[in-house]
């Protein structure tokens, strides 16, 4: 069955005398077939908004921390600009996987200099032209 909300899995970190190690051991990763970085250039660009109608994210800060936008697309041709605009404050300290199932689209801004966030997708590069859905960063009127 397929999920259809947006969830988080929830992870921890195991410090000692040499170190530490973050982990989110929940997250199944036997769906994903790529992974990429997002690095905004600062902390006033907004990178979105972009949607999958067949892919899924799961999201996890590397540093720092993010703002995340969310919206369920209600059509694929003609999105309603009145969407309601759900709002995630993800940071690396919380040790937490997103997960955006397919249909919803995005919008990130780092909230701190040098963030980093490490992006896994369900699908390889070759179908990401096949399923790419941009609209401009104020379309939706909502976003906080």
């Amino acid at each position: 069955m397929e999920e259809t909300s947006i969830k988080s899995i929830i992870g921890g970190i195991a410090k000692d005398h040499r170190g530490q190690i973050r982990f989110v051991n929940d997250f199944d990763m036997a769906q994903v077939k790529r992974f990429y970085i997002i690095k905004n250039t600062d902390t006033e660009l907004v990178r979105g908004w972009r949607a999958h109608r067949i892919e899924q994210r799961w999201f996890y800060v590397l540093s720092g921390s993010f703002a995340v936008d969310l919206i369920q697309i209600d059509d694929w041709a003609n999105a309603s600009p009145e969407l309601p605009v759900e709002k995630r404050i993800l940071t690396a300290e919380e040790q937490q996987v997103l997960h955006v199932p397919v249909g919803y689209g995005t919008a990130f801004q780092a909230l701190e200099p040098e963030s980093e966030l490490l992006v896994f997708a369900d699908y390889g590069i070759e179908n990401a032209r096949k399923d790419d859905y941009t609209w401009p960063i104020d379309y939706f009127k909502h976003r906080s």
